[in-house]
């Protein structure tokens, strides 16, 4: 069973390592060489040590202290980030990871640019698509929302 939990500095090597073996092993064939080159840009470790200090969301997924996913959520409305070690892919770990993060979620819907490979997994998890199939710097991806159900308050009265 995995744990999730906020990204620490700590862990940002693994957290780089998981999202370029998923990326390699899944998304980098059917990619050109910048394509490949800009993901490794927005992977890095340094790149996420930026993110981590700014307006997104970084949590891991953790087994036996190994951190074995990720998921990213961008200002509060763009999911950034989602992926999961190669070799434990299908066993609910990306499903836990997106159902953490869905409470920062900041308005009605979250959006994700989604590798082709990856659309009938989003389309799993309830996202919808939304547009054409862009392509920013060799990056191919397919836009996707998901309708995010407003918190349920708490009735009033004493709690």
């Amino acid at each position: 069973m995995s744990r999730i939990r906020p990204a620490h500095v700590d862990d940002l090597p693994a957290i780089s390592a998981v999202c370029m073996a998923a990326f390699t092993a899944a998304v980098a064939p059917m990619l050109t060489a910048e394509g490949i080159a800009t993901f490794g840009n927005v992977a890095a470790a340094s790149a996420f040590a930026e993110r981590l200090q700014g307006d997104n969301h970084i949590l891991v997924a953790e087994q036996e202290g190994r951190v074995v996913g990720v998921v990213e959520l961008k200002a509060g409305q763009h999911l950034a980030m989602l992926f999961v070690a190669p070799e434990l892919q299908g066993q609910g770990i990306g499903r836990a990871l997106l159902q953490a993060v869905l409470p920062q979620v900041r308005g009605p819907q979250m959006t994700v640019r989604a590798s082709l490979n990856a659309v009938p997994a989003y389309e799993h998890y309830g996202f919808v698509l939304d547009g054409d199939v862009g392509e920013y710097h060799g990056l191919i991806y397919q836009p996707l929302v998901l309708a995010v159900p407003a918190p349920v308050a708490a009735p009033p009265g004493p709690h």
